[in-house]
């Protein structure tokens, strides 16, 4: 599927920012699942852009806006073609019990322990065997099991988190956003022994209503030994298929804010982000 994005992100002060710097992670990776065909970053006022790839391997584009400026706009435009799902491998089934694949999921320690925004304390250990309940099996299979307890027992709602709701937050409001939900699945996948990191993205809706709100999307992928990072949604309770566009990953939100930075000057007065995900028809189309 060919899909076209936008995402523009709009800051307004309450005066004059100066000395502001930048980094966005908005540039969708390629991998086995897609292919970014197209990626155009501006800025508004205009800057230098400079980029690198970060210690997850995710496109970090940087800038500087040193003048007094009372607003600033940053706009990403992408296409991205992903795979369709039928040219997908099916995720084997690799029981929890094999030293192989302990040793395996070793090399990814850092997707096994506390971040930020996953704390792995008591109250995630009892969701973690909440949703195992009936004992473990193989690891694709528990991972579904754990993304299915979040996505039945968690009430999706709008505003009723922050960027700063922990798992543990969310745990006790049994609420969130597709964050929350990524973040409970993570402790909940950790805990139980299987590494498993945050993505972030965009979700095609092919039955969007016109005047519908479009935003960024957020899952999880998990490692299963000898197949590598395999991923699902919690907020949908589905694997993620040629509909999703991953644009970065880490430990969880703090390894992939779409933008942020600092700068000296008033508050930020106002805050708009604007996301537009479409099928493509042909390379090259407009959003």
């Amino acid at each position: 599927m060919l899909i076209s994005l936008l995402h523009r992100t709009t800051f307004v002060y309450a005066g004059k920012a100066r000395d502001s710097f930048n980094e966005v992670r908005l540039k969708p990776v390629d991998d086995a699942t897609q292919i970014c065909r197209s990626f155009d970053l501006k800025v508004d006022p205009a800057a230098q852009v400079r980029d690198y790839i970060d210690f997850y391997g995710n496109a970090v584009h940087y800038f500087d806006v040193v003048a007094d400026h009372e607003r600033l706009m940053i706009e990403a435009i992408s296409e991205v073609e992903t795979t369709p799902n039928g040219a997908r491998p099916a995720v084997p089934v690799v029981p929890r019990s094999g030293s192989a694949a302990g040793s395996e999921s070793e090399l990814h320690a850092e997707f096994l322990v506390d971040s930020h925004y996953v704390p792995l304390e008591v109250d995630v250990w009892k969701e973690a065997k909440d949703a195992l309940a009936e004992g473990s099996t193989d690891v694709w299979t528990d991972v579904r099991r754990i993304c299915r307890h979040v996505y039945s027992t968690f009430a999706y709602k709008p505003r009723s988190t922050g960027v700063t709701t922990r798992a543990t937050d969310a745990i006790k409001l049994r609420a969130g956003v597709c964050q929350d939900f990524a973040h409970v699945a993570l402790g909940m996948c950790r805990c139980s022994g299987i590494p498993a990191r945050y993505v972030s993205g965009y979700f095609i809706k092919l039955n969007r209503q016109d005047n519908e709100e479009e935003a960024s999307h957020a899952w999880i992928e998990a490692y299963v030994p000898g197949f590598g990072w395999a991923g699902y949604d919690p907020t949908h309770d589905r694997p993620s298929d040629e509909r999703y566009i991953k644009a970065a990953s880490g430990r969880d939100y703090a390894d992939i804010r779409p933008v942020s930075g600092t700068y000296r000057g008033g508050k930020t007065r106002s805050l708009v982000v604007d996301v537009k995900v479409r099928e493509a028809q042909e390379a090259g189309s407009a959003v």
